[in-house]
């Protein structure tokens, strides 16, 4: 019973973490803006950070089943 809200959690920073990687290469694979009026640069390696961790934690969600 207590495994269904780890389970939920752990898909949904999967997907988000994963959604987000790939956006983020694919628009500096195209060589547009992470985000518009920010550096490219900071844009994409915070972007990148982001779904590192949301990784990371659907990766920890998933040993707590």
């Amino acid at each position: 019973m207590e495994s269904g809200p780890a389970i939920f959690a752990g898909l949904v920073f999967a997907l988000f973490g994963a959604g987000l990687l790939v956006w983020t290469a694919t628009r500096m694979r195209h060589r547009e803006p992470v985000a518009h009026g920010v550096n490219p640069v900071a844009s994409a390696t915070l972007a990148s950070l982001t779904a590192v961790i949301a990784l990371a934690l659907a990766a920890w969600c998933f040993t707590r089943l």
